[in-house]
């Protein structure tokens, strides 16, 4: 589904737009003019993510399709502006494979390692084409542990440092998302993260696990009595593992202590109260507790992760949207590209 990547680009939007940015994920796509100091100008969505994409000719033809229209428009303005996209477009089932960078990186240092898809056609007609860098993902290789990866969330770390210079000093931002992010910031670099599949999680027990049968997932209601107690049962009872207190989902949808809604919302609080009690922990050994915690993401998202703070640490946190355009704008000029 491509939604309003038709929508006629203003006189003053044109004058204005400096860059062509896309946040291509695994699940979506989403696209902005983005102008001075990365002013969102204008911007669309598509469910088109690059887990769905077979092939480069695939990936060609979807943006042609989300944003032709945008080009074309400011082709005939007279305007060619730079495109940078960011996220899973760069990984190795991507667009093109474009190889991590090692942490510690700063917005140079990604700048530097761009990669490129050359002459990208756009409209036969008028034989236009544009050329599409990719911002490389981060490697985390810590010395005791497994390796860790990152792509497009290092792009929203960089546009929340930009918006935020107070962050530049020292901070522990988190991403929450399919796959939470939490990411040690010091002088303007990303030392190191860790990676939690939560949401991925929650969406493989909702789906293919026994525990969907008893769930209520196609409602906009919310329990947060239900949500609070999945948390407080991970703050409390962590030493009863996961799987044991995952199974108690189940029992408490058989005995009726919690309906489908409840059970859902449950689930959600048990899988981030389990984050939230080692993304914490990760924290502390990282030296980050009197660091300022953010969260960055979609607005409900990281109000249920404040909620569940507030809950697990009394810990008062800064919400910040999706910073993905500021961040983009600032690695597009790092890399001359504005």
């Amino acid at each position: 589904m491509v939604s309003q990547t038709s929508d006629a680009l203003t006189s003053a939007e044109i004058a204005a737009a400096r860059l062509i940015g896309i946040d291509w994920g695994s699940t979506g796509l989403r696209s902005f003019i983005i102008g001075e100091g990365g002013v969102v100008i204008a911007s669309a969505k598509a469910k088109l993510g690059a887990s769905s994409m077979q092939g480069k000719d695939a990936f060609a033809s979807t943006f042609n399709a989300c944003l032709g229209d945008w080009i074309v428009q400011l082709h005939q303005a007279g305007k060619k502006l730079p495109v940078l996209a960011c996220g899973m477009v760069g990984s190795k089932h991507g667009w093109i494979d474009v190889p991590y960078v090692d942490c510690p990186a700063n917005s140079h240092q990604i700048a530097r390692q761009l990669g490129a898809v050359a002459d990208v056609p756009v409209s036969t007609a008028l034989t236009l084409s544009t050329d599409v860098y990719i911002v490389p993902g981060l490697l985390f290789n810590p010395i005791h542990a497994a390796p860790d990866v990152m792509r497009g969330e290092e792009t929203q770390i960089v546009g929340a440092l930009n918006a935020y210079p107070v962050l530049h000093q020292e901070a522990c931002l988190v991403l929450p998302g399919t796959h939470s992010k939490w990411a040690n910031v010091r002088q303007g670099s990303i030392l190191g993260f860790a990676t939690h599949m939560t949401g991925e999680l929650f969406a493989v027990l909702s789906q293919y696990s026994v525990l969907g049968r008893l769930l209520t997932t196609d409602s906009d209601e919310h329990n947060s009595a239900a949500f609070i107690a999945g948390v407080e049962a991970a703050r409390d009872h962590s030493q009863a593992g996961l799987t044991h207190q995952l199974f108690a989902v189940r029992s408490l949808g058989i005995t009726e202590k919690l309906n489908g809604v409840e059970l859902t919302d449950y689930l959600s609080g048990l899988l981030i109260g389990h984050e939230l009690n080692a993304g914490l922990a990760w924290r502390t050994d990282a030296g980050l507790d009197s660091a300022p915690l953010v969260l960055i993401g979609e607005t409900a998202l990281c109000q249920r992760y404040q909620q569940a703070l507030l809950n697990v640490e009394q810990t008062h946190s800064l919400v910040l949207p999706n910073t993905a355009p500021q961040g983009l704008w600032h690695i597009a000029n790092a890399a001359q590209l504005v």
